[in-house]
């Protein structure tokens, strides 16, 4: 089932320091020490974070499996197209909405989405009965890209990748064979 093979993979915490608000620095630093004992719990071992600040290690339980839900697949879309965008232009890792993210995150969000599509999984958390389709992929993709440029504003948005990085990652995402990496793809559109 897609996205339950991702709940006993490694993982990282994404969050990053928040340095000019000790408040919400503190809060990321509680929502990191919360999320790897749920990791221990739930049998993930070699847990690591995004920030050589907030690295812990942590040791191996059996843990429980998750659920497919619409605004996973909305995010999946808009970190995928936001990262990709940002590659496009030189980036390795950039921050989005507090955490980090790199290619290999960004390649975990692009084969949950080509899993669902292939597939065709029902949303089994905030849309219940809804299939993944092309259609509906289609739509959130439209969605996403409006956010983005929103979040971004117009000139920025015009200014970026955002279209190229929309056009790979969606095409990524419904190819009929899943490729190895999603950057292998895109290094036709920075290569010269």
């Amino acid at each position: 089932m897609p996205w339950a093979k991702w709940s006993n993979c490694l993982k990282q915490a994404a969050q990053v320091p928040i340095r000019d608000d000790p408040t919400a620095n503190e809060a990321t630093f509680d929502l990191i020490r919360k999320d790897k004992l749920r990791e221990v719990k739930e049998g993930h071992d070699g847990k690591w974070a995004a920030h050589p600040s907030m690295h812990r290690s942590l040791h191996q339980h059996n843990g429980p499996r998750g659920v497919r839900t619409m605004e996973g697949l909305c995010l999946n879309t808009r970190v995928g197209i936001q990262y990709l965008a940002a590659w496009l232009t030189g980036e390795g890792s950039i921050p989005l909405y507090n955490l980090m993210k790199d290619a290999a995150t960004i390649d975990i969000s692009r084969i949950q989405n080509w899993q669902c599509l292939k597939y065709g999984v029902e949303l089994d958390g905030d849309a219940l009965g809804v299939r993944v389709n092309h259609k509906l992929f289609g739509r959130v993709v439209d969605e996403e890209m409006a956010r983005i440029e929103l979040e971004e504003g117009k000139e920025k948005f015009k200014k970026g990748m955002y279209k190229e990085a929309c056009k790979i990652f969606t095409r990524q995402c419904i190819a009929l064979t899943l490729d190895d990496f999603l950057t292998l793809d895109a290094y036709n559109h920075i290569v010269v």
